[in-house]
Parts: structure tokens; sequence; C-alpha cells
């Protein structure tokens, strides 16, 4: 028998119980499909993250405490005798709060209070307008520079710049808007977010306890390393640990990123081995539909034995019509990812990765293959004489 001829024998034996058939490539479809979706909002989460740390720029660090952290302390980071390749060290105190214009409340998710080195060091140009200057810090001016959202909710079709708004019942001018972030990294909205002088906010928000963190901006990509020893020598030497606690740590942008991809690939794995299960799941159906179509046709075994049909004819054909069955619901399961893809999922866009539709289409195939070799190697052993006496 060619291989036309057995294409041929499995389309038709496929088509002769539409619907049995049908379930069966649904289960194939569903296993496909999760897979590549899985390992796609796996995927685009990684990158989505990956875009907000690489955003924040590679040469930044980040020191924290528990509440150890205080604004002279942030000064002597930027020292150029002690800290040579600190280019920057911009304090930083965060809040929620209400953001309120002619009636209109905002919650504003990140109210941040810094100074004017924050805007280059965290890689946040303002697209209109201006940032507050280092006189408005000095005199604690109540200028605020908004993010695109917050702008959008409070302004919507109107230039926010000059306007005045509340913040915690005190006015703050809008002096700017910031450029759109990449912001679409998960639950949260980086650009929901509002900056100004932390002499301002600490006054009328957060009040003069410890900052919230330090971020560090190093003279080069390069000389990160260097800035992240000289900053862990003065902070050891302002704030000596307690027992084996270190009352801060020091995040680096790089290793960050490096950790997060790291954790991203682990969580992308573990994804695509419990979409992997549902398309398992497929292939016992796979062999349970084949048993069942080998019982149904046990006559027509017997009559094809009978006319001198070799073992391996039989078997082909029930091992292509299982093959076929599986690779018609991985095709159909790469078509539903695709368009799931266009979607947002829990807050993510899906990246579909083209290795996963191989590999999903792979594995149907092979299970196609697996599964069906029972069924098939069971109608190739039947016995004619036994065949054509079945019932």
């Amino acid at each position: 028998m060619t291989v036309r001829e057995t294409l041929r024998f499995a389309l038709r034996g496929i088509a002769a119980n539409k619907l049995r058939s049908g379930l069966t490539m649904l289960g194939i479809l569903i296993g496909v499909a999760a897979v590549i979706l899985l390992v796609a909002v796996g995927t685009g989460s990684a990158r989505q993250v990956s875009a907000r740390i690489e955003a924040l720029g590679t040469n930044t660090l980040t020191v924290q405490g528990n509440g150890v952290l205080t604004m002279p302390l942030a000064a002597a980071l930027a020292d150029p005798v002690l800290a040579p390749d600190v280019l920057s060290a911009s304090p930083v105190v965060s809040a929620a709060t209400t953001v309120t214009y002619a009636g209109t409340d905002h919650a504003v998710p990140q109210f941040v209070g810094t100074d004017a080195a924050y805007f280059a060091a965290a890689n946040t140009p303002v697209a209109r307008g201006a940032a507050f200057t280092a006189d408005d810090l000095a005199r604690a001016r109540r200028v605020v520079v908004l993010g695109r959202t917050a702008a959008d909710e409070l302004f919507p079709g109107t230039d926010p710049v000059g306007r005045e708004v509340t913040v915690g019942g005190a006015l703050y001018t809008v002096s700017g808007v910031l450029a759109p972030r990449n912001s679409a990294a998960g639950f949260t909205d980086a650009d929901d977010i509002a900056i100004a002088p932390v002499t301002a906010v600490r006054q009328t928000l957060t009040g003069y306890g410890p900052i919230t963190s330090i971020l560090v901006r190093a003279a080069g990509p390069e000389r990160v390393d260097a800035a992240q020893a000289q900053v862990d020598a003065i902070l050891a030497a302002k704030l000596p640990a307690t027992g084996d606690a270190s009352p801060y740590r020091i995040q680096n942008a790089a290793q960050l990123l490096e950790t997060q991809s790291e954790t991203a690939q682990t969580f992308t794995t573990l994804l695509g081995a419990v979409a992997g299960i549902s398309l398992l799941v497929g292939g016992l159906g796979v062999t349970n539909i084949m048993l069942v179509t080998v019982t149904e046709r046990t006559r027509e075994i017997g009559i094809r034995k009978a006319l001198g049909a070799p073992r391996g004819a039989i078997a082909t054909q029930f091992l292509a019509e299982a093959t076929m069955l599986s690779l018609l619901g991985g095709g159909l399961g790469v078509l539903v990812a695709l368009a799931g893809s266009r979607f947002t999922i829990a807050g993510v866009q899906p990246a579909v990765v083209p290795g996963s539709i191989a590999l999903a289409l792979g594995v149907s195939v092979a299970i196609g293959l697996f599964f069906g070799s029972v069924p098939a190697h069971r109608a190739a052993g039947l016995r004619p004489i036994d065949a054509l006496r079945y019932e």
C-alpha cells in the first residue's frame, strides 16, 4: 500500500465518525493551545519586567534599609572623594495619596519625593513642561511632575502644565508631564506616578522620618561594580551591622535583571510543564478512541488480512489515523493559541515563542505515534479467522 493510499484510508476512517474524531482532536487542541499560550504568558511577563528594569538603566544602584536611611546619608554617597564612580545619589520617599483638581480625584499609587538628579538616574524624561530644579528643592517649592496616566485622569484633553492640584491638603503646581514609560508589565501602571521635590513632600505628606530608599547612579555601566563597592564602604562605616544582619541592602540593576531572567525562565518552564499535562491527557484520549475504532472495525481488518494485507499495512493505517488526529488537533491548537495571544492575559501581553509552536506540534505528532501504536499493533495482531467471526 502506498503512502497516498494509507493517508486516504486514514482520512476515511476519521471522517466515518466525525463527532468522535472532533472530540479527540479537541483534547489535543486544548493541550497544544495551553502549552503555547502559557509559555507565551511566561515569556511576555519576563520581557515586560526586564524592560522595566532596563528602563531604570543598568548603571543604577538602589539602596534600601529598614528605617535607617536619611537625607545626610544620601548626600554622603555622592562624595566625589570617597565615591568617585558615583555620579549622583537621589533620596527617595514615596507614598500613595489622592491628587485632586477641580473636583476630580485620582488615587496616585506612587507620589515620589526626590531631587532633580532622579529624572536622569531613573530614566524618566519630561515630555511637556519642565522638571523641578535644585533651587525648587532647596526652597521646598510645591511643584510636581505628573506621569502620563495621572495627567490624563486629572486633565482629560487639557494641558496640565501651570495648573494647581491639591495633594494632602496642600497646593502643588504642575510643572511638567513625564514621557510614557513601559507600563505593560503586570498589574501596576508605571505611568501612574507623580514626582515632586523631597523637601516639599516631607513637609506636606510623609513627614520628616527616614527616607524610603536612595537611587545611586554610577558614572557609567562599566563602573557600576566600583560604585557599588564605594557605596558599600560608606554605608558600612555609617551604618555598622548589628549581629549578622546588615541594616541596609544594595540592589544592582544588572544583577537584578540577571536574577529576574533566571526566575522567569524557571517560571515559564513550570507553566509549560503544567500545560504539557493536558497534552498528555489528550494523548490518552487518542489511545482510547483508537482502541474503540479497532474494535468496531474488526471485521474490516479480518477481510483485509484474508485478502493478503500484511501486518505492516494494517498497523500503518491505524497509526496514520492516530497521528493525523493529533496533527489536525495540534494545528488547530496553534491557531487558537495565536488568536489568544492577541489578548492581554492577567495583565500580561503574551509573547509567542516560535520554538514553543514547533515543540507543541512535534509533541502532538509524537503523541499520535506513541499512543496510537498500541491500537495499531492490536489491529495488526488480530488473526483473520477470529476477526471474520467477530460480531
